[in-house]
């Protein structure tokens, strides 16, 4: 099993005690964003586990309790853009604060266990094609030598990342701008030893040196625990998405980052009372198991090959 901690929240920033705590305790709670009183029981044991995909805005949870992963085979995705705290409010300083946490997350587990990812890329009256360019230039040569891989995407539409943009006056990139960027940050990544690759991306930008990348990343996760995985791509996920599959450990409304781009959050209100509900010890991220609920033990096992080693 791989474990997606988490397309739908902040868990290093936000909860990391209280995933450290489900690893010690050995499973946690889901529940069924689709049907609120379906929650499902996932065991966590090392013989499950085969790799932990921790995705994050700001790692700060996380960085003095590396330790208690030890067992674990791991990697981070790193979001880090050029925005400010009109795009994304609740951020720390970049320059300050969060290219040195990046540069100190690499350091202890090495560069090609963090990937940089520099999205979703929106532009608007402030953040042009050039603007980017320019703050993607600037990050780069700050991170290089720490990360090996960066992930880009543009951003996509739904109805409420329309509603938490309000404001903005985001434009829609043509497939001729998308093209000129993705060129123009290949090249600068290319200048400071890093490769990119897109995230679903429906525009083919392999000719200007962009690869259709892959979030929960196949290839990645067999160099790190040196074993073949038996795994398929991810159907839930829309069709560009590369992803395999894996086990999603977040909840819907629970992340405090405040990015006005994200589809994981409907309001602030309830991420507010999300937030408060929140017990570190419960195997339930945020909220308490009801007596109408339902708990499912959900199957899972390790997708290791163990008939055939990389390494």
């Amino acid at each position: 099993m791989i474990l997606s901690v988490s397309r739908r929240t902040d868990i290093p920033n936000y909860y990391a005690d209280w995933f450290c705590n489900r690893i010690r305790e050995g499973f946690l709670y889901v529940r069924n964003p689709m049907n609120a009183h379906q929650i499902s029981r996932i065991e966590l044991s090392t013989e499950v586990v085969d790799c932990i995909v921790f995705w994050t805005k700001n790692p700060a949870g996380m960085m003095e309790r590396l330790e208690e992963l030890k067992d674990y085979s791991y990697y981070f995705q790193f979001t880090l853009t050029g925005y400010g705290r009109d795009v994304e409010p609740n951020l720390p300083d970049k320059r300050e604060v969060l290219i040195p946490r990046f540069r100190e997350l690499s350091e202890k587990i090495g560069n090609r266990r963090v990937v940089w990812r520099y999205d979703p890329i929106l532009i608007n009256e402030k953040y042009t094609v050039e603007y980017h360019l320019k703050a993607f230039e600037e990050i780069a040569e700050s991170l290089a030598g720490y990360t090996k891989r960066v992930v880009i995407s543009f951003l996509d539409y739904y109805a409420k990342t329309q509603r938490n943009m309000a404001g903005l006056q985001v434009k829609s990139f043509s497939d001729q701008e998308m093209l000129y960027l993705a060129e123009h940050v290949a090249k600068i990544a290319a200048k400071h030893d890093m490769a990119v690759e897109s995230c679903a991306e429906r525009v083919d930008l392999r000719s200007v040196g962009v690869e259709h990348g892959s979030c929960i990343d196949k290839r990645r996760i067999e160099e790190i625990i040196g074993c073949r995985l038996v795994v398929k791509k991810d159907k839930n996920q829309r069709r560009e998405c590369g992803c395999v599959e894996s086990v999603e450990t977040g909840a819907y409304n629970t992340c405090g980052n405040g990015c006005r781009y994200c589809y994981a959050n409907f309001s602030d209100e309830a991420v507010n009372t999300n937030q408060k509900a929140c017990d570190p010890t419960s195997p339930l991220l945020c909220g308490i198991v009801h007596p109408e609920d339902r708990i499912t033990e959900r199957k899972v096992k390790s997708l290791k090959d163990t008939q055939m080693s990389l390494f």
